[in-house]
């Protein structure tokens, strides 16, 4: 069983999930994490005991040097960490894992213990997909949410996705067979620029959590990061004519699909977090 850390009393605290792997294209989903527990200085509380769940062969332990020059070994594994984002009414969790090799739902089941122990209130899944989306136009994030009431507030584009599944799509159905509320965004990644990582994904994810999560976050260098990718993209179909007219297509395809995008209520909510941003300059 998962051992929880002495963390103190949590105010209603929402899990933020992600796992390296198959649910995480360019390391969108995953950045999300690692940014949060970087300027939310997040602690760690429970770190899961990777033998029963990861083939080493496959997710091989690291060895390296540690601070007081001793080697050591780092095994993969997944990490629940405890944050208090400022200005938030809630605590959140944050899960940086890895897609387990073998015993998912009993993956699934020790974590949703940990995070039941921590008082968690809700998960959220973070996912990203290889999708025939242009690198020019806003990512885009669909999602689910087990409560309608939610589903209808950040007003979901609904997945209608059908086939294979990994740990997020597990880890999801785990929680509504336990009646944890539960909300999942998936950011859709151009497949001709998988190569992690893509800031610009991570970026949209972020801002999806700010809508569920009513806050500010800061994102720091992400905002450069994205141009700067976005740049260099442009560069590539630039210099090779057969990328750059499949990304002309593919612009085409989106600004014709997607005329809606620009609906009143998509403006208002991009015009509500500049006018957070504004309040919240450090955000």
């Amino acid at each position: 069983m998962i051992e929880i850390e002495e963390v103190g009393p949590l105010r209603s605290p929402v899990l933020i999930a992600a796992f390296e792997g198959w649910n995480d294209a360019a390391d969108a989903a995953s950045g999300v994490v690692d940014h949060l527990l970087e300027v939310w200085d997040a602690k760690l509380a429970a770190v899961i005991d990777p033998e029963d769940f990861y083939d080493f062969q496959m997710n091989r332990p690291v060895v390296g040097t540690d601070e007081h020059g001793m080697r050591r070994i780092t095994w993969p594994s997944t990490q629940l960490s405890v944050a208090s984002p400022p200005g938030a009414l809630r605590d959140v969790i944050l899960l940086r894992g890895i897609e387990p090799n073998m015993r998912w739902r009993q993956f699934c089941a020790e974590l949703l213990a940990g995070a039941d122990e921590l008082g968690a209130e809700m998960v959220v899944t973070l996912g990203a997909l290889l999708a025939d989306t242009p690198h020019t136009r806003p990512i885009p994030v669909s999602g689910t949410a087990t409560e309608p009431e939610l589903a209808d507030r950040l007003k979901l584009e609904q997945s209608n996705y059908e086939g294979p599944t990994g740990i997020v799509g597990v880890f999801q159905d785990a929680c509504v067979r336990t009646d944890m509320p539960a909300v999942s965004f998936w950011a859709a990644v151009p497949h001709y620029v998988a190569q992690p990582p893509c800031p610009k994904a991570t970026l949209a994810l972020l801002g999806q959590l700010e809508d569920l999560l009513e806050i500010s976050i800061p994102l720091g260098d992400l905002p450069e990061d994205a141009r700067a990718w976005e740049r260099g993209v442009d560069e590539l179909a630039s210099e090779d004519e057969e990328i750059g007219d499949y990304v002309r297509a593919l612009e085409e395809t989106r600004d014709t699909a997607d005329l809606p995008e620009a609906s009143g209520e998509a403006i208002a909510r991009e015009f509500e977090r500049y006018l957070k941003r504004r309040e919240n300059p450090d955000g």
